[in-house]
């Protein structure tokens, strides 16, 4: 029951994700296991935007460059590939990822060292990143390796468990959780994980408690980093080409961080009710399809949900800071 009560917005977004797959399955019957399949794989680059927006917000900061670090990220690992055999692919994987973590300490260290508020630093940042990934890659192209592009399609078989239950777990579903998991969840049980929450509550607080705030602050802008680099290697393995110009994440990270529990003032929430938060967006969408409405129309819904779980998730910052 305690349980329950301290995962209660996690729960209730479970309840809202289940309602409009119901939702879904009413307005085509015809809904099943590939088309959820679809549904993942389509939200896999988003989720791992959230992850890297989620670890700046719950440390107190903001990082509007996750987009631009993707699409640099997709590029590099595209440009790298194309021609490569598939062997020398599985070097690219780890050099991107520590190209994304390279990229997302050096906006922490300047936002440290130059003490430029974050939205500032990551802003500039994300137009120099955008640059760069035009000149790696003036236009979508590339290639990627067959057995990264084979991980995200398909399902995966359970000795004894029958096919049409296997048929609703993709591989794309079990990567993110692996993916995440690997991270996240020693992250979290960590002392560095400890003071990322600390400073996001109080910075002045961790500092008088002994948390070197400086250098959290710059561990908490290199995990960005780190998922903004499995973002970009998702769009990369969801196309099998690289995209230079940044999708629309920035603005669906922020909405499903705070859709999802996080507190916009930071030191507060956890990556699982984001990534569910993704889900809830992206199925929204799929039923705003199905039900063939306009397609600008639905951009402007979803806009429209985006804003208002953005301004509801600052009001609530502004009044946890008056109180």
């Amino acid at each position: 029951m305690s349980l329950l009560r301290r995962q209660g917005w996690v729960a209730g977004l479970l309840v809202l994700f289940a309602a409009l797959m119901v939702a879904t399955k009413l307005i085509q019957p015809g809904y099943g296991a590939e088309d959820f399949g679809s549904l993942v794989r389509a939200a896999l680059p988003y989720a791992f935007a959230v992850a890297a927006q989620a670890i700046v917000v719950i440390a107190g900061g903001v990082d509007l460059s996750v987009a631009a670090m993707m699409a640099l990220a997709s590029v590099t690992a595209a440009v790298l590939m194309d021609g490569a055999s598939e062997q020398q692919a599985l070097l690219v994987v780890p050099f991107v990822l520590a190209l994304g973590c390279g990229l997302g300490a050096l906006n922490g260290a300047l936002i440290v060292l130059t003490r430029v508020p974050d939205i500032v630093v990551t802003l500039a940042m994300l137009f120099v990143l955008q640059g760069v990934a035009l000149l790696v890659l003036a236009a979508p192209g590339g290639g990627a390796a067959q057995w990264l592009r084979a991980a995200i399609v398909g399902t995966v078989p359970l000795p004894g468990v029958p096919e049409d239950v296997t048929a609703w777990i993709p591989k794309a579903l079990v990567l993110l959780l692996a993916c995440l998991g690997l991270v996240w969840i020693p992250l979290r049980r960590s002392r560095l994980g400890l003071s990322i929450y600390a400073i996001g509550s109080s910075e002045l607080a961790a500092f008088r408690s002994g948390v070197p705030v400086a250098w959290t602050r710059i561990a908490a802008y290199a995990g960005a980093g780190l998922f903004s680099a499995m973002g970009g290697l998702a769009l990369t393995m969801s196309t099998g080409i690289g995209a230079p110009i940044p999708g629309p994440y920035l603005l669906a990270s922020v909405a499903a961080v705070v859709l999802g529990g996080v507190a916009l003032g930071g030191g507060r929430g956890g990556l699982l009710g984001p990534i569910i938060a993704v889900f809830v967006l992206r199925l929204v969408r799929t039923d705003l399809t199905l039900l063939a409405v306009d397609p600008n129309i639905a951009s402007i819904i979803e806009g429209a949900i985006m804003v208002v779980v953005v301004m509801f998730g600052a009001f609530l910052a502004i009044g946890g800071r008056a109180r």
